[in-house]
């Protein structure tokens, strides 16, 4: 069988609301009526899906319409939830606020989605070669601590992908060296990797990166159009971006990390799974919406025609 896309974080609803410009504080701003999609672990998974890569939702879902929603959404393109439902608790929302910049500013709630255990994380039952994805904001509230404790206890040969958030730089040292120790992938962008190792520059940012990591691991530290840095086996890669007009950043990042991940999964080098990445978020930035990740003929099509 072949290696698995395991995400474990929180599958969110996003609400995404068109403004003119953020409204100072205690003012108003006046919107269209908003859209809802699912967001959050959905993005990566939906990406990594239009791979081709085998996918598993192991984070919790509610019982109420955006639990539906989610569910939905997974399902249509293949991708199992494999825990339980949270009883009597619908999925958390996450508001977004889309500037015509294709800027975007977040509320998130926590609701069903904050209700995992270390049994509904084994539902998914990760072996040798599985990719098992973890996000920054796990390590916060009620999903923490069993969080640590089933990665603590993974079988030998998964790997286990970090996309650490700006919220890492906020943990507290301990939770941060934790997850270090256990993370043989970091995948972050400039400013979270900079947050990390005080570098500015990708590439001199990925070479730190890897040192705070254990032996062997791999790193990938994206900048947008600018492309990325990815640093394996000691050597480092800078990989050209695609720069485009975005109408909608929202879920870019998420798209390079599905698509990274899937490639990965399907026996691809991580060089050029981060190529495939770069081209997969240039691609999803002219689409509106967060979970709308280029297929992998779309991506090859696009690289055609930047060659």
């Amino acid at each position: 069988m072949s290696p698995r896309v395991i995400h474990t974080a929180q599958a969110l609803v996003d609400v995404v609301i068109d403004v003119p410009s953020l409204p100072r504080r205690g003012g108003n701003v006046m919107a269209p009526p908003p859209a809802e999609y699912a967001g959050g672990a959905v993005n990566i998974l939906l990406a990594a899906a239009r791979q081709g890569a085998d996918c598993v939702h192991a984070g919790a879902t509610g019982t109420g319409p955006h639990g539906d929603l989610v569910r939905a959404a997974l399902a249509a393109e293949g991708v199992t939830v494999s825990s339980p439902l949270v009883p009597d608790l619908d999925t958390g929302i996450c508001v977004v606020m889309l500037e015509p910049t294709a800027e975007r500013t977040f509320v998130t709630t926590q609701a069903a989605e904050r209700f995992i255990s270390v049994e509904s994380l084994q539902t998914s039952r990760p072996g040798a070669g599985d990719l098992v994805c973890v996000s920054g904001y796990s390590l916060t509230g009620t999903t923490r601590d069993p969080l640590l404790q089933w990665l603590g206890g993974l079988p030998q040969g998964v790997e286990v992908v970090l996309d650490p958030g700006a919220i890492f730089a906020e943990l507290d040292d301990e939770i941060r060296a934790r997850m270090l120790a256990l993370t043989t992938v970091w995948t972050g962008n400039a400013e979270e990797s900079e947050a990390l190792t005080g570098e500015a520059d990708i590439v001199r940012a990925v070479a730190a990166c890897v040192g705070h990591l254990p032996v062997g691991a791999v790193a990938v530290v994206r900048d947008g159009p600018e492309g990325c840095a990815v640093h394996v086996d000691g050597e480092t890669t800078d990989l050209d971006g695609y720069p485009q007009k975005p109408v909608d950043t929202n879920g870019a990042g998420d798209t390079h990390t599905g698509v990274l991940v899937a490639c990965r999964a399907g026996g691809m080098d991580w060089v050029e799974a981060a190529r495939r990445a770069n081209a997969g978020g240039a691609i999803k930035v002219t689409r509106r919406g967060p979970a709308t990740a280029p297929r992998a003929d779309e991506i090859d099509t696009f690289l055609a025609d930047h060659a």
